[in-house]
C-alpha cells in the first residue's frame, strides 16, 4: 500500500468512528463533518427515512430521543478506492436503551441490531465525506 492509501484508510476509519460518536452523543450539528451537503442517507431498513442530510438529522434527533442510552460499534471496513471516491462497507452493532441508568437484564425498551453501513465516500477539500449511506440490517431484537 502506498502512503496516500494508508492515510485515506485511516481517515475513513476515523470518519466512521466519528459517525458513531455523533449518533451516540446526539451531536446532530456535527453530521456535517460526516456527510456531504447533498448526501442521500437511507435508514429505511431500520424503519426510518431515506432523504438528504437535513431530513436524516431531523429523523435521528426525533427518533433516538426515545433512547438516551445509545452505544454503536463500527467494525473494520472494507474499502475499495475509485480515484477520489471510495466504496465502503462496515459492519455495525448498536444498542438503544430507554435510560442511561442501570437497568435490569430483563428490562423492556431495549433495542439491539446489527448489520452493515454501505457508504459511497468522496474526497473533499475538508477530507473524506460520505455522499451516500445505506443501512442494511442483518438482525434486530426488541425487548
Amino acid at each position: 500500500m502506498r502512503e496516500r492509501e494508508i492515510a485515506d484508510r485511516l481517515e475513513i476509519g476515523d470518519l466512521l468512528a466519528r459517525y458513531a460518536h455523533i449518533v451516540d452523543g446526539a451531536d446532530w450539528a456535527r453530521l456535517d463533518l460526516v456527510f456531504t451537503a447533498d448526501a442521500v442517507i437511507d435508514y429505511t431498513a431500520a424503519g426510518g427515512v431515506r432523504g438528504n442530510r437535513e431530513e436524516a438529522r431531523r429523523w435521528l434527533a426525533e427518533t433516538l430521543s426515545r433512547w438516551p442510552g445509545r452505544h454503536h460499534l463500527i467494525g473494520a471496513a472494507v474499502i475499495r478506492f475509485e480515484g477520489d471516491e471510495a466504496v465502503v462497507t462496515a459492519p455495525f452493532t448498536g444498542t438503544l436503551a430507554p435510560s442511561r441508568d442501570v437497568l435490569p437484564a430483563d428490562a423492556s425498551g431495549l433495542v439491539q441490531a446489527g448489520g452493515w453501513h454501505h457508504h459511497r465516500m468522496l474526497r473533499t477539500p475538508y477530507g473524506w465525506r460520505s455522499r451516500e449511506l445505506v443501512e442494511e440490517l442483518a438482525w434486530r431484537t426488541v425487548r
